[in-house]
């Protein structure tokens, strides 16, 4: 099994900046792709972007590419969402996944395990 805890969310005005990070333990996350998505209520969960397991292949949704920078330290078993540019419309909570069979994916489906979540709230 996998634990993954997410922190760094917060309350930010638009045009700033805010670093999530996101914790694995149980076991080495290293050999496994990882994901950001996230959900407001009464929407289903969206992809955010998404990370191989080496970290030499990201992907974004298109309403963040630009602001947003996944990353990864493996020795520390961790990821990370850089999020620059911070827009009202980014308010969610996010959540981070561990996808175990091959990935990234962009489909939540594909993935095995998931953080508790925390809030992100950009003021106008």
């Amino acid at each position: 099994q996998v634990q993954l805890v997410e922190s760094g969310g917060g309350l930010v005005q638009a045009g700033g900046s805010l670093r999530l990070s996101c914790a694995a333990s149980g076991r080495t996350v290293s050999n496994y792709a990882m994901g950001w998505f996230r959900q407001v209520p009464g929407k289903e969960r969206e992809f955010v972007a998404a990370i191989s397991w080496k970290g030499s292949r990201t992907y974004y949704a298109d309403s963040v590419k630009g602001r947003f920078t996944i990353s990864r330290d493996n020795d520390k078993n961790t990821m990370y969402l850089q999020m620059d540019s911070l827009k009202s419309e980014d308010t969610a909570v996010y959540y981070c996944a561990v996808e175990v069979d091959f990935g990234p994916s962009v489909d939540a489906e594909e993935y095995d395990f998931w953080g508790q979540g925390t809030q992100v709230t950009v003021s106008s």
